[in-house]
């Protein structure tokens, strides 16, 4: 039983789709965002919690090659992004994980770094995986520019005009991570320094917040190149331009031995998920609010899915499929079966899209589902970390090791 917004309580009588299905290579890699997602998990706590992030240190000289600090405090503790710019030849810039030199090297330091700290973290950081970490150290990461859209950047603000929309809708971000390293790796803190504090011991959340912080690394440096180039004439990057720039990944090829070596992990994810779905399906009517917030979700990811183009012409097929399937579901939210005293109406569409629409657009419509009751999903959050410790008594029998695990 689970409760909604008007205090009633959801009696789930549909069951979770089966491990074979939702555990498929092809419908895990088809999946989509929704408010399980951990980066979503964490902006939430952010904001929950009133965290201020921002800068606190800012050591740059005019061509942006220095160094910053990004602070994010909150109820109990402090968290600071170290991030350093470096001067890279554009014939070094690589998105190969066996690359020596980055444009930018972080790391996510335990508390506020004081002025040794900096300078040992100088020395280390920027050889990444070479150097030297403490148990301070809780992420090591590293990125490089977009070689078509930072430089245009940097020119556009420092003539005080805004920057091509068309360009920033098609790269989307102003550098790439070509690596975000945790639990231990290459010397930085265990996970064991960091699991029992509630904002970093859901999964990824302090990769999450690495990433949230490095975003705003990149649009500031960005700015003060372009500010020191032509401060008569430089003009800051719109907000709604900023809103459009994420940061890029490179490879996350590190996911697929994670993945098989994380079994109860990836379990508990999956779980999460087809709790809320099935929640969602259960539901015996559709009330006009949630109706108008499904249709409002689904109108936003109509546009979103819109505007992606790429060059490969198996994935261009798939989102034109994509665009298909999504004009398929807004034709079904519109026929009198889907209206407000239907009978489980989002089971009836569920199964619809399962007959009806590609992998990609049942998954997509399963996050738009889920997206449309979120409330369903605050207790599930907090059910996605899992204990990977494995002990087994040596001396049990086959039989008896596949009952306790």
């Amino acid at each position: 039983m689970v409760q909604n917004e008007t205090q009633s309580l959801v009696n789930v009588t549909i069951p979770l789709r089966p491990p074979a299905t939702v555990a498929s290579l092809a419908r895990m890699g088809s999946s989509f965002p929704s408010c399980l997602s951990f980066m979503r998990s964490l902006v939430r706590r952010l904001h929950s919690e009133a965290w201020s992030v921002g800068p606190s240190c800012i050591e740059l000289d005019d061509r942006g090659y220095g160094y910053m600090v990004y602070t994010a405090r909150g109820p109990e503790r402090n968290y600071s992004l170290v991030g350093f710019s470096n001067a890279l030849d554009d014939d070094q810039r690589t998105d190969r994980v066996i690359a020596t030199a980055w444009d930018a090297s972080f790391v996510l330091f335990d508390g506020e770094p004081g002025c040794k700290d900096i300078d040992r973290l100088r020395n280390s950081v920027p050889k990444q995986e070479a150097g030297r970490f403490e148990a301070t150290e809780l992420v090591l990461a590293r990125a490089n520019r977009s070689m078509r859209l930072f430089e245009h950047v940097c020119e556009s603000l420092a003539h005080g005009r805004q920057p091509d929309t068309k360009l920033i809708s098609e790269i989307g971000y102003l550098m790439r991570t070509t690596a975000v390293y945790g639990n231990g790796k290459f010397g930085v803190a265990d996970r064991s320094r960091i699991e029992t504090r509630a904002e970093l011991a859901g999964p990824f959340q302090a990769e999450m917040l690495t990433l949230y912080m490095i975003r705003m690394f990149t649009t500031d440096l960005v700015e003060h190149i372009a500010r020191r180039r032509s401060p008569e004439r430089y003009v800051p990057l719109d907000r709604s331009l900023k809103r459009h720039l994420g940061i890029g990944n490179a490879t996350g090829l590190g996911m697929a031995p994670f993945l098989v070596t994380h079994p109860r992990l990836l379990n508990n994810w999956l779980m999460a998920k087809e709790t809320a779905l099935a929640r969602v399906r259960s539901v015996a009517d559709a009330t006009p609010n949630k109706l108008a917030r499904l249709h409002g979700l689904l109108g936003r990811a109509r546009q979103h899915v819109g505007e992606w183009s790429v060059d490969d012409k198996r994935q261009s097929d798939r989102i034109d499929q994509l665009v298909c399937d999504l004009e398929k579901v807004a034709t079904w939210l519109g026929e009198e079966e889907f209206q407000v005293g239907t009978d489980k109406p989002w089971n009836c569409v569920y199964e619809k899209s399962v007959q009806s629409l590609s992998l990609e657009g049942q998954e997509l419509l399963v996050s738009l589902l889920i997206e449309t009751y979120p409330e369903f999903c605050q207790d599930l959050v907090h059910k996605m970390a899992a204990d990977e410790t494995y002990k087994l008594d040596a001396s049990n029998t086959v039989e008896q090791m596949t009952k306790t695990t």
